[in-house]
């Protein structure tokens, strides 16, 4: 049910690895008459924060489906995804092509270079700075959103 969802929400581009990026953590869905009408994931991950290790709970597959979008469902979602992460991570981290969506939510831009520590040692990943954004929580309230990001690897997008 939840694949299904992810792959109308997300019109096609929602592939096998971001399905698999979207397991090893908590879900959380909303049902509508029986179905899954919303969705979203947050998994472990560790980021850096220039030379700073991250415990970052990092969010996956948040879709809605066309016919219940506006109805706070994701907004709903996240805001049970952000008391995940206050209670567990020091972070909450995402990619979306999406920001101000998340900025309602209080999520931040993250300002800073981003890069992957890969198989091959630590790559930039220009294409993905305007779209990670960050929950900063009390433990990484003085984080500097301006630092370099770096994500560990996993196979298909990164970030």
């Amino acid at each position: 049910m939840i694949r299904a969802l992810v792959d109308v929400a997300f019109e096609g581009r929602f592939d096998d690895h971001d399905w698999e990026h979207a397991f090893g953590g908590i879900h959380v869905i909303s049902e509508a008459d029986g179905s899954v009408v919303a969705h979203a994931s947050v998994v472990p991950r560790t980021l850096a924060a220039g030379d700073r290790l991250l415990a970052a709970g990092y969010v996956e597959a948040v879709a809605t489906d066309p016919a219940h979008r506006n109805e706070g469902r994701a907004s709903a979602a996240m805001r049970e995804i952000a008391a995940v992460i206050a209670a567990t991570c020091e972070v909450g981290a995402l990619s979306t092509a999406s920001p101000t969506f998340y900025e309602r939510l209080g999520w931040e831009r993250w300002q800073g270079e981003t890069y992957v520590q890969g198989p091959e040692g630590r790559v930039r990943t220009a294409d993905d700075d305007a779209g990670v954004m960050v929950l900063r929580t009390a433990a990484t309230a003085d984080v500097s959103l301006h630092a370099p990001l770096t994500c560990d690897w996993r196979a298909g997008d990164v970030w």
